[in-house]
């Protein structure tokens, strides 16, 4: 054994999934899953601390996780009803059987029909990603109390509609294979700018979701967007490395060691993305996967073919008007622009009021001020990204930021 002071929140975030997982499937039940996931952590909290780290934790989770549902199960009247989820569960404690099916089958029963679909992302990025209720409601730019109640309902709805934990079939998995895909993204886009941590990434969200694309595209190798999806990650996170220096600064596009880049995913994201043009049947993550792919291929910042971007961005926008890829699309074309021209776009998108709590809206506005001659103008939403920011890493690019547009030292 070892200490475990230091390792409790790296077992949480690479075990988590698995704990929740297997005792749904276990016990059917996924509100007691979760209830009984979170106190074998908290037990381990306190064990492993003074006793160290065994040598399988996630064994050890999974079985103090497994005897609490137990505990929980003698103490329910209606117990002898469900002796057979007891029986399952001793079966499954002494099995070998890998966790691989169990992770796959809470994913897609969190994706269920009878919950609605913004219920369904963010209960998977709940129990499948371990993302808490801040990370979640900052990604869904809603407040932590919406968020709070969106999950509350969901869980009584899957008691409600008797909702079970179990393997898909390939119906039920085409027919929720959208809502699978887009968790999946989430999960991603969570990892690769982590909120309520103090690293820029979380890589083990980006090598979760990486495993998860990849078991689609295994499971429906014929679907285009599951292939773009996967080319998408791969061509995302090629440049993870690069994304903070040894001080752990954050390192933008443009500042960015291109050589040093992740060839091997390059390469792998281009041909999932080639695969997928093959079928002929153009989607969004295939759309989003030809933007990575052009800077991914691009010498460097001022040789990137952003015509092509913002061609490929008018055409996700004619099917989603999700306002965060107005955004994209702006910075793209504030390439091709002044950036006079980029921030009256970007003041009527500011203007519908849905992404008042985005960070990202209102450091764009600083830096096409800044462009623009405008430092005084500039600070203001600097700062003003600087009240939305919660990764240290961001926090202290911002501060930067404020200090070179005359705001102060940055400290």
């Amino acid at each position: 054994m070892s200490d475990g002071g230091g390792v409790i929140a790296e077992v949480f975030a690479t075990e988590w999934a698995r704990v929740v997982a297997t005792v749904a499937r276990d016990f059917g039940d996924l509100e007691l899953a979760e209830d009984c996931a979170q106190e074998a952590f908290e037990a381990a909290s306190g064990r492993w601390t003074t006793e160290g780290v065994p040598a399988s934790p996630g064994g050890w989770l999974v079985t103090v996780a497994r005897r609490r549902a137990i505990d929980v199960l003698r103490r329910d009247r209606r117990f002898e009803a469900r002796l057979p989820a007891l029986s399952r569960a001793r079966e499954r404690a002494t099995s070998a059987t890998p966790l691989v099916d169990d992770r796959l089958a809470l994913l897609v029963s969190c994706c269920h029909p009878a919950l609605a679909p913004d219920a369904r992302v963010a209960l998977t990025l709940k129990l499948v990603g371990g993302l808490t209720v801040a990370q979640i409601a900052q990604a869904f730019v809603v407040t932590e109390g919406a968020m709070a109640r969106r999950l509350s309902r969901a869980r009584g709805k899957i008691r409600r509609a008797g909702i079970r934990i179990q393997p898909p079939d390939r119906e039920s998995l085409t027919d929720r294979i959208a809502v699978v895909r887009t968790v999946i993204y989430l999960i991603f886009t969570q990892g690769h700018t982590a909120t309520g941590t103090a690293e820029l990434v979380r890589g083990d969200l980006c090598d979760e979701a990486r495993w998860l694309a990849g078991l689609l595209v295994e499971l429906v190798p014929d679907d285009p967007e599951n292939l773009g999806l996967a080319a998408l990650i791969d061509l995302t996170d090629a440049r993870r490395s690069e994304r903070v220096d040894a001080a752990g600064r954050l390192r933008l596009l443009e500042d960015q060691d291109r050589s040093r880049w992740d060839r091997a995913l390059i390469q792998s994201g281009l041909s999932l993305l080639a695969r997928a043009h093959t079928h002929r049947r153009l989607g969004s993550f295939q759309l989003r996967a030809a933007v990575a792919a052009l800077h991914s291929t691009a010498p460097s910042l001022e040789e990137t073919d952003w015509e092509s971007i913002v061609a490929l961005y008018d055409t996700m926008l004619a099917e989603d008007t999700d306002p965060i890829l107005v955004l994209n699309r702006l910075v793209a074309r504030s390439r091709l622009d002044s950036a006079i021209e980029a921030l009256a776009e970007l003041e009527d998108l500011a203007a519908g009021g849905r992404l008042e709590d985005y960070p990202y809206l209102h450091s764009t506005r600083a830096e096409l001020l800044l462009r623009s001659g405008r430092p005084g103008e500039a600070l203001k939403w600097f700062e003003r990204a600087l009240e939305l920011s919660d990764n240290p890493v961001e926090v202290a690019h911002l501060r930067h930021r404020i200090a070179a547009a005359g705001g102060g030292s940055g400290s």
